[in-house]
């Protein structure tokens, strides 16, 4: 069993609080399993009766009725009639629920922008479920058809919901039962996909890893958005895939696209299929951000893989640089601990042959806690002063107080220098969620 202690605070945190709890993220990542297998069994534990459980899977055939959403609302009445005890609803695979047209109602007297509202949705039957006293009630969906935009345009503030990321590495760890140092190796390698990592042999991982990628992601994406082919979604991906952590635009990627496939594609083609990549949770986007202009640049951002064992399969397994994958590792960490990330840039103003130059220098993270500010920067190593002087100089540069760390390849602890930076190797920063 591969536990998910801080999925299961988070949704003790939010239980009994009057909100439908969406539990949202990359298909396969392991959602149905935190809920139906790990969550149920800490709250039996706790003292839970089974019959205080309403289960629905509507990926499975028996449950298969339940897609109707009136069949749905009906039976989850039905099973919690009694008023006395308090019950937990678990809904599986909610967008597989169809909607349904209100028969009494004569849909020419409708108007045209208002036709949807003939139809009963699961967003109706949970709407009227979250406000049942005696009910607690929890889905969980694939992001083919249940993105965090529909979430917010349909729920908005009567949902709460849970982004459920593939394993950390200290989940990883946890599980794995190898050295730290083999245990970063192989999740630099394979990622976190849950079943990816319960495959006993490389090859598996690999063939697992790539057909999830191409049969399940991207094929959601091509029938979601009914696109005409997946050419144009497969190339994007390999070239983002091909330069993780690399400032980019759709400018630049159409261009780059055009010399991949031969023919010509539009900036706002490339911008609307990146849309659908970070929805879908395959990728996720870094706005840049000026540290001293306090402003972003709107048209620029880098792009990260969600999972490095997925980016990895996809592309055979190739470019596999160190310094590449490492930053995308700890990008991933920062946003599964709940922080808002930007990529940092400062200007500095340099003498070069007698004249003042402005130049830009990068800063790989600025990390938004809620209460301060911390600059980040991933470093292989800073083995010689030369290297310590590059690595720090932007971060020097900002002339701030904010906490300044520089993350490590390797093991190596903790340590502050004279200038008010502190160096951690990337290992034990993965293991320490209090950093």
């Amino acid at each position: 069993m591969i536990e998910r202690h801080d999925y299961i605070k988070q949704l003790l945190a939010k239980s009994w609080n009057g909100k439908v709890k969406i539990i949202t993220g990359l298909r396969r990542s392991g959602k149905s399993y935190l809920l139906s297998t790990l969550y149920k069994q800490y709250l039996k534990q706790q003292g839970v009766k089974d019959s205080c459980f309403v289960e629905i899977d509507l990926e499975r055939k028996s449950d298969i009725q339940y897609r109707n959403p009136n069949t749905l609302y009906e039976y989850v009445i039905e099973c919690t009639r009694d008023k006395r005890k308090k019950f937990y609803v678990f809904i599986d695979e909610i967008q597989l629920s169809y909607k349904v047209k209100n028969s009494d109602i004569d849909e020419s007297t409708i108007a045209e922008e208002d036709r949807e509202l003939v139809y009963t949705t699961f967003y109706d039957v949970l709407n009227d479920l979250r406000m049942q006293q005696n009910l607690d009630v929890y889905v969980t969906g694939s992001n083919s058809k249940m993105l965090s935009k529909d979430i917010v345009t349909h729920f908005r503030d009567r949902g709460c919901e849970i982004k459920v990321f593939p394993l950390s590495f200290k989940e990883y760890y946890a599980y794995a039962g190898l050295e730290k140092a083999d245990a970063f190796e192989m999740y630099l390698t394979y990622g976190g996909m849950p079943l990816a990592v319960l495959e006993n042999d490389e090859i598996s991982k690999q063939q697992y890893l790539a057909d999830l990628h191409k049969n399940v992601y991207i094929k959601d994406i091509v029938e979601r958005y009914k696109l005409r082919d997946d050419m144009i979604i497969d190339s994007l991906t390999d070239v983002i895939y091909s330069s993780v952590g690399s400032l980019t635009n759709p400018h630049k990627l159409a261009n780059t696209l055009g010399s991949v496939l031969g023919r010509s594609t539009s900036d706002r083609t490339i911008k609307i299929y990146l849309d659908y990549l970070v929805d879908s949770y395959l990728l996720a986007s870094a706005d840049r951000y000026d540290v001293k202009g306090k402003r972003y640049f709107n048209t620029i951002k880098k792009y990260y893989a969600c999972d490095l064992g997925l980016r990895n399969a996809r592309i055979n397994f190739r470019q596999q640089e160190r310094s590449h994958l490492m930053e995308n590792m700890i990008y991933n960490e920062l946003l599964r601990r709940g922080y808002r990330v930007d990529v940092g840039v400062v200007e500095v103003e340099r003498m070069v042959d007698g004249k003042r130059v402005q130049s830009q220098y990068e800063i790989d993270f600025v990390v938004n806690t809620g209460t301060e500010k911390i600059y980040i920067q991933s470093a292989l190593n800073v083995d010689t002063e030369e290297k310590k002087n590059q690595e720090t100089f932007s971060l020097r540069n900002t002339h701030d107080f904010h906490r300044k760390i520089v993350i490590l390849h390797g093991n190596s602890k903790q340590w502050t220098d004279v200038d008010g930076v502190t160096y951690i190797g990337v290992i034990p920063f993965l293991l320490n969620d209090k950093l």
